[in-house]
This record gives structure tokens, sequence and C-alpha cells, in this order.
């Protein structure tokens, strides 16, 4: 496993990312804990989860998973560099969701009592909140950065316009602002590389793309079902819409004499600028 830096940051993580959303609804948590026991088995240090995850407003199910694994010991809290995130509806209260101060207090508490843990490696903001000003979130991590409770903030889903912006302002306040956006980057979705790539670019931050096989598009999705094996009915119609193009992806793949997903992923690997693609297996079995 090779590793990088997280952005400008001191910070070293491994080149591929731990995407944890499947644990709880698709995943079981006997079979989330082997993945993540593998995962450190092949080098992986960098697990990405978030608050929501898990899908029942308010009960953080993934992170729960995390947290009883971690609470195993065994130093495994120390040997993995672990990101969550906020934003969603945790709750039914007006200041359940979004980046005010007062939620962005209240969840760190609470994603660090599911998690079992007294810090977060790296607190990502899920989306921008154009209805708080950056002065009110600044302070609020601030004041967790202070605490030892958050050590780096990222972002997600962020416009390039949104890191400038938010980059200035921590900068003006003499705090580090973000070092990592995760995006929606892979074949089929290229919209970071008008303006989210040259913004992480000039203001320093790592790329972590997220969905880099597009949903399972580029994982041989053609090759699988001509084996029987059933796809969702979302892939089904993405499958249909694009089976042209799908085709000649796996005839080059397989001219090439590599696995499509392992292709996917190298296409994300070999541009400079992103840092981390996040793998999201299902099963034990789809991480060989």
């Amino acid at each position: 496993m090779e590793y990088t830096n997280l952005g400008r940051s001191g910070l070293k993580v491994s080149r591929l990312c731990l995407g944890t959303m499947n644990f709880g609804p698709l995943t079981n948590e006997t079979d989330s804990f082997a993945i993540m026991e593998k995962a450190l088995e092949v080098g992986i240090n960098f697990f990405d989860t978030a608050n929501v995850y898990g899908w029942h407003e308010g009960e953080g199910i993934t992170e729960q998973i995390i947290g009883r694994w971690l609470a195993q010991g065994g130093r495994r809290r120390e040997q993995i560099v672990l990101a969550t995130k906020i934003y969603g509806k945790m709750g039914k209260g007006p200041n359940e969701a979004r980046l005010s101060a007062y939620h962005i207090r209240h969840a760190c508490e609470e994603s660090l009592g599911r998690l079992k843990t007294d810090h977060i490696d790296l607190y990502q903001m899920h989306h921008v909140d154009r209805d708080t000003p950056w002065e009110e979130i600044w302070q609020a991590m601030e004041q967790l950065v202070r605490e030892g409770k958050v050590l780096y903030v990222g972002s997600s889903n962020f416009a390039g316009w949104h890191i400038a912006q938010a980059n200035s302002i921590a900068s003006e306040r003499h705090f580090m602002g973000l070092v990592s956006e995760q995006s929606l980057y892979n074949l089929s979705a290229r919209m970071v590389e008008l303006e989210v790539i040259p913004a992480c670019r000039e203001y320093g931050l790592a790329l972590i793309p997220y969905s880099p096989l597009g949903g399972g598009l580029f994982g041989g999705v053609l090759q699988k079902i001509s084996k029987g094996r059933r796809a969702e009915d979302r892939v089904r119609e993405a499958i249909e819409k694009n089976h042209s193009h799908l085709d000649a992806y796996e005839s080059f793949c397989k001219k090439l004499g590599e696995n499509a997903a392992d292709v996917a992923i190298a296409w994300l690997l070999h541009n400079p600028d992103v840092t981390a693609p996040i793998i999201g297996p299902r099963t034990l079995g789809s991480t060989h």
C-alpha cells in the first residue's frame, strides 16, 4: 500500500479509503468487522463514514458499528485515520441538521460517543450550508480543534467557489481551514474537473473521490449480468442508457487483460490531484 499526504497537511493516508456506507443497511456487523480487519491487513489506514449513514434518522448506525469494532482494542484506533461527516438531519428538532455552531457542537459529541473515541481525525461538512455564515462555522470548528476533539476539517460536495470562500475566510482567522474535499468523480462523472479540482489544487486540498465505479457500472457489470448475476433496477436503467459505452469499456479492459473495476480505480489514481478514491465493499469477497 502506498501512502500520501492528506492535502497540504502532514497527515499520511493510504491511497485507498475504506468507505463504510454499506455497514448496517447492506452489510451486517460481523461482515463489517471482517472488512475493516481486512482493510488494516492490506494497509488501508483511511476510514470514512458519516453520522447519517445507516439511514435511520438520528441513530448513526454505521458509526455505532465502527465504534464497537474500535472498542475491541488491539490498537485499532491508533492505526486508522478516522473521518466522519456532519450536516444531515439527525433528529426532528429545528437545530438537528446543517452547520450552525449549535449543531456542530452537538453532532460532534454524538459522533464521538457512537464511535467510542475521544477525537475525530477528519471532520467533514457533508454539504455546504448557505444559511450559516463562515465566521460561525469556523468559530465552532476552531473550538473543537482547540479541545482536541477534531484534528482536521474537510468538505464534501462543495463547489470550487465554496472551497475558495471557506479557505479565504479561514486564512483571515489564522485557521488552517479545509484540508480535503470529497466529491463524486469517476469515468462518467467529471464535472469536478471544471472548478473543484483547480480549487483543490490552489488551496492545497486532498481530493477524495466517492463512487469511483459509478455505482457499479465500471465494475464489469455487463460481464456479471451475462453470468446470471442480477443488477439492481437503478443499475439496469443506467446499463440500458449507457450500454454501448459500457460494452466498449469492458472490451478495452479485456484487451488490457485487467479487471474493469481495477482500471476505473487506476484511472483515478493516475491523476496527481487525486488523493484516495473511496472503495465501499458490501462483502469481504468484493474486497479481493
